[in-house]
């Protein structure tokens, strides 16, 4: 079969560069066009006879999935750095290649964590509606009291590209960095004098927390009561990471009882829902899983998506490829 005749599956619409460098080679490619999250059986449907598909991290991609698309499928392009929506070893015995989009949204994702963390110390979200409201009457002095952030500790918990640049960018707010992670990060500690700590003194001593380790079996509610118990009544935690490492239930305790001064969270543990109490808090800023979402960085996930995905479906190695064993077979 040509690359022309191969048929390619894309989730949800994806900026228009990432569609064009599919179009430019394939004359099957199918957009879901509806603005919404493809229910698993509108899913299955969809993925039938399938040579590449290009999905996000909202679509589940296992074993029953890729039995579906059938054995011509060669190549799952992810629209994401992350791929816990995908199981890997079941795509590798099927012969399924598998890629994601990694580098491209560290400065965009680390810059939300920030973005995050002035609004929650600051309480912008609060004021801000309380100002719309027409309740602001007069400059008072215990008006909307928040946090400070220059000279304060900021602890990062998973030193990565995402990580590192969180860490990074503090050097203009003079703040102490202790990071968690499983190896040195040489980088931070040459650049801004970042010490690398255990868990449990990260959360003790930090102001703020900021947490940016991938899903994993070790790291699945990583942030439980206990977590929250250990850290400073006066300290903001902010998760730009993914949902279910920290247990959301636990994060409402904290808030609601004050262990914690507040929360900013763009992940959820059971996205799209959210746990109902943490909506109802003043205490937390909450952002819609928008890390990444600017222009130039989520045009360049898509470009890279569908690069990697015209790579495989050519036979040749996506640069991003994530089962490279897939080759051997």
């Amino acid at each position: 079969m040509s690359l022309q005749q191969c048929k390619v599956y894309v989730t949800r619409v994806i900026p228009q560069p990432g569609l064009d460098i599919l179009n430019q080679q394939l004359e099957h490619v199918k957009v879901n066009t509806q603005d919404h999250i493809l229910s698993r059986d509108e899913l299955l449907a969809n993925v039938k006879g399938l040579d590449g598909l290009l999905p996000l991290l909202t679509e589940r991609i296992d074993a029953e999935l890729l039995d579906t698309a059938g054995s011509q499928l060669k190549i799952v392009a992810n629209h994401a750095v992350g791929f816990d929506n995908i199981d890997i070893p079941a795509a590798t015995e099927r012969g399924v290649m598998v890629t994601n989009t990694p580098g491209v949204l560290t400065d965009a994702t680390s810059d939300h964590a920030w973005a995050l963390l002035f609004s929650t110390a600051r309480r912008v979200v609060e004021s801000d509606k309380f100002t719309r409201d027409l309740k602001y009457k007069g400059w008072g002095p215990m008006m909307y009291l928040g946090g400070d952030i220059t000279g304060r500790t900021l602890g990062i918990v998973g030193a990565g590209r995402i990580g590192a640049s969180v860490a990074l960018k503090s050097s203009g707010f003079r703040m102490k960095v202790l990071y968690c992670d499983e190896f040195e990060n040489q980088e931070l500690e040459k650049e801004i004098g970042a010490q690398k700590v255990d868990f449990d003194r990260l959360l003790q001593e930090s102001d703020f927390i900021s947490v940016h380790v991938p899903l994993l079996e070790g790291t699945h509610h990583l942030f439980d009561d206990n977590a929250f118990k250990m850290m400073k009544k006066s300290a903001y935690f902010i998760n730009t990471s993914r949902g279910p490492v920290v247990d959301e239930a636990a994060l409402v305790r904290a808030l609601q009882s004050g262990e914690i001064a507040g929360a900013g969270i763009d992940v959820y543990e059971e996205e799209p829902k959210i746990h109902p109490e943490l909506l109802t808090l003043d205490n937390a800023v909450l952002t819609p899983h928008t890390a990444s979402a600017t222009i130039e960085t989520r045009t360049k996930m898509a470009t890279m998506a569908a690069g990697n995905l015209i790579a495989g479906l050519k036979g040749e190695r996506p640069q991003n490829l994530l089962n490279p064993e897939v080759l051997d077979q």
